[in-house]
């Protein structure tokens, strides 16, 4: 029997993939941007699900970053959905800790690894492929992130493929474990 959570959703999002098209991280993040430079708050709430108080939240403690005439970018949305992928399994000071380990200080693009957008994208490429299950060995999750950021990712700094590669591992063990105690929950509900 394969267990899973919300079977088809873009990651981080409330979405069905199938609803866009079967699109990796990227291709989902460019269709929400085709026709416009920013999404406006209600939007990100029907996006990802999560209240516009705790949204809010997030911006005034810093972990957003401000908008442009109330609009979120395209980073912006990507962090924001990085964030829910693991706010039910970890604290949000940790996963604002992964987040500052990987790009620094939120305004300052100067000092980033990698863009969250791109972040995104390898998170979801990386979760299409090993399996919405998260049932394998850690060293088979290791290998695989290993593999997809040596296929693409380009470091700006010496050590950056090192902290990108362990704050991925972190970011997706975070999800897997926010599926299965969503999955407990709806397990118990049926008693």
């Amino acid at each position: 029997m394969t267990y899973t959570v919300n079977p088809g959703l873009i990651p981080g999002t409330v979405l069905k993939k199938k609803d866009f098209g079967d699109v990796s991280g990227i291709e989902f993040l460019n269709k929400i941007f085709f026709v416009s430079n920013g999404v406006m708050l209600n939007q990100l709430r029907e996006i990802s699900g999560v209240d516009g108080s705790t949204l809010q939240n997030w911006v005034k403690r810093g972990w957003i970053g401000n908008t442009v005439n109330k609009r979120y970018s395209k980073n912006q949305l990507a962090r924001i959905l990085i964030i829910n992928m693991m706010r039910s399994s970890m604290m949000l000071e940790r996963i604002d800790y992964i987040l500052h380990y990987i790009n620094g200080t939120i305004d300052d693009t100067s000092d980033d690894i990698i863009p969250e957008s791109e972040l995104y994208g390898y998170i979801c490429d990386i979760y299409d492929r090993f399996g919405d299950s998260g049932c394998h060995k850690e060293e088979e999750l290791r290998s695989l992130i290993r593999e997809i950021t040596a296929e693409k990712y380009v470091e700006p700094v010496e050590g950056a493929k090192e902290r990108l590669d362990r704050a991925l591992e972190i970011i997706l063990v975070a999800y897997f474990a926010s599926n299965a105690a969503a999955l407990a929950n709806i397990l118990f509900n049926g008693l």
